[in-house]
């Protein structure tokens, strides 16, 4: 008999809710902690929270779920009749959320993969869609986890922020720190690599920076079938009219998912992201 894989992961994914019901993909929630309130990514707080907050210049931090999230969700897995899992993360570079799946899944009363997807946001969600493709095509545990580090090998991210200074305060930044003294007189454009947030270009206007977002997922896209996603904060003004954009000028265009990012990302990019996912299938 086939092995049944079924697929986990965190809510820093942003996969929408269609597809997670779906392909019955457990979802593990992240945390944000605002005030003395310590709430859950997608269940209790919303993207709009945090950006008040955060506008409101209340503190806004965020944390990893606790092993035992896991654990419960590899237990329901075994429950609905899986006989192994994959589980997918965002990068470990960021959070501790990679370790905490890893030590629930040294105690699991059945295989677990995890992976350390180097992403975030739909770069990790379409890594999700990949393995879920694979384990509904008869996939067994390493073939199901390869479909998914084959697809984050290929993935892209670019991002531009109004200011750095939420990345600063949650110290998510790395090298980035060296635009911090000119911050102020211009719009940072980063991206992911290795799977931290890096500096990529300096650009002077916000409109010039945002034109620049879209060449720079232009030229990385090509004649290549791709899926992409346009991710915001407070900015659905902005993140609609280049999705559009880039519908027009990405000739292998297949998906195409435009939508705001939780209050986890959010808590660390402040309202104004736009940010591009190029994801080569």
């Amino acid at each position: 008999m086939p092995v049944h894989v079924a697929l986990v992961t965190d809510s820093t994914a942003y996969l929408p809710q269609d597809a997670v019901d779906r392909h019955r993909i457990g979802v593990v929630p992240l945390s944000v902690v605002m005030g003395d309130e310590v709430l859950a990514e997608g269940i209790e707080v919303s993207p709009k929270d945090v950006a008040q907050a955060l506008r409101a210049r209340r503190s806004v931090t965020t944390s990893r779920p606790n092993p035992e999230s896991f654990a419960a969700a590899y237990r329901a897995a075994a429950e609905a009749g899986a006989d192994a899992v994959v589980s997918l993360h965002l990068s470990a570079e960021l959070s501790g959320t990679y370790e905490a799946a890893q030590l629930a899944a040294e105690s699991a009363g059945l295989p677990v993969r995890v992976v350390d997807t180097r992403l975030v946001g739909m770069a990790l969600g379409y890594c999700v869609l990949a393995a879920a493709a694979a384990a509904e095509d008869g996939g067994d545990l390493e073939e199901v986890a390869a479909a998914a580090e084959k697809r984050a090998g290929s993935a892209t991210g670019y991002f531009y922020v109004d200011t750095l200074e939420y990345l600063r305060r949650g110290g998510r930044i790395g090298a980035a720190r060296a635009l911090l003294g000119s911050a102020l007189a211009v719009k940072p454009l980063l991206h992911l690599s290795g799977g931290r947030i890096e500096p990529l270009e300096k650009v002077r206007t916000a409109s010039r920076a945002i034109a620049r977002l879209e060449e720079i997922a232009v030229e990385q896209a090509g004649e290549a079938e791709v899926d992409i996603a346009v991710h915001h904060l407070a900015a659905e003004d902005r993140a609609e009219p280049l999705a559009e954009r880039l519908r027009a000028r990405i000739p292998g265009l297949r998906d195409l998912y435009v939508g705001e990012v939780g209050a986890v990302i959010g808590a660390h990019v402040g309202p104004g992201l736009l940010a591009v996912v190029v994801s080569p299938r």
